[in-house]
């Protein structure tokens, strides 16, 4: 399967083989030790992951239910009339579908997939950037999409990428993609990362947004045992960054209608609470993220809003 797909989730290698998560990743860890592939954060790469770049065919099979939770929450984030940039990607991808139905919306971006998703809108403008087309991606990239955004003022900037950390942000593979993305981000008052848990922690060669750039992360919940994505969530936390968790429906009922997404009724404040490192699925008490070993003493109350995170 990471042959095939160039990266893989450990949730969905669980899956395909009826086997438990838990087996998976000592599995995984003994292929690592043969050079066979590259463990991250919650899935599997081939090995030289840190600078190979899956295309989209093989993205769009990875963390599929994850993506589309993440995209129903970024939604549910744009209001009508706003004008908003959105970068390229698969999980971009997935929130340009809901933004059809969005009236008076005018989206600024250089992928097209998120043309194609927007192109029978009503009442949806559509700005491509130009640029040279970059295949893998299906994005517009070069000197020709970041002088097109030069001058351009929008609302926020949903943005993607291969890997987002507490230290360096949001990265990708590829060094045309990251420097359009950074004009994207210029373009912006807000700017809001899509990153599902298996990007958490994972570290590319081409920063893009700066970690004290990123205004919100949109992301969904690392399984119970992945302490590192917990403790990187909690890191970007610590740094101002305001984190929203969609719920994917895998976790039996309560978790939301729709993909499975946690809707949060208008005003509400209400915070998702995640397994931290050592607690294996257990929860903290409404309302807080305690810090793991080593984070420091005090409790961190670490929003995770839907209603709030709109412009007031």
């Amino acid at each position: 399967m990471v042959r095939a797909n160039g990266a893989v989730s450990l949730r969905e290698l669980a899956r395909v083989v009826q086997t438990s998560e838990v087996t998976v990743r000592r599995d995984v860890r003994a292929l690592e030790a043969e050079g066979l592939l590259d463990r991250r954060h919650g899935g599997a790469v081939l090995p030289g992951g840190f600078t190979r770049e899956s295309g989209f065919p093989q993205k769009s099979h990875l963390a599929t239910a994850e993506k589309t939770a993440i995209a129903d929450v970024a939604a549910s984030l744009v209001e009508e009339g706003e004008a908003i940039v959105v970068g390229a990607g698969t999980t971009t991808q997935e929130l340009a579908r809901r933004l059809a139905r969005v009236p008076g919306l005018t989206v600024v971006t250089n992928s097209l997939l998120v043309a194609q998703a927007l192109a029978h809108a009503n009442r949806v403008e559509v700005v491509m950037t130009g640029g040279t087309l970059r295949g893998s991606n299906y994005a517009l990239v070069g000197s020709g999409a970041e002088q097109s955004l030069q001058g351009l003022r929008v609302s926020r900037a949903f943005l993607s990428g291969s890997g987002l950390t507490a230290e360096r942000g949001l990265s990708t593979s590829n060094m045309l993609s990251a420097s359009v993305d950074r004009a994207l981000v210029q373009a912006a008052a807000e700017v809001v990362v899509l990153a599902d848990h298996t990007k958490l922690g994972t570290d590319t060669m081409f920063q893009t947004v700066p970690t004290d750039v990123i205004t919100r992360l949109v992301t969904d919940e690392p399984p119970a045992h992945d302490d590192r994505a917990a403790t990187e969530l909690q890191a970007l936390a610590d740094q101002g960054v305001q984190i929203a968790v969609a719920g994917t429906g895998q976790s039996g009922p309560g978790h939301g209608h729709g993909h499975g997404t946690e809707q949060l009724p208008p005003g509400a404040r209400g915070r998702r609470d995640l397994p931290l490192p050592g607690q294996r699925g257990g929860r903290p008490p409404a309302g807080q993220f305690r810090p793991g070993p080593g984070m420091g003493a005090e409790p961190l109350e670490r929003t995770a809003r839907v209603a709030d995170m709109r412009r007031r």
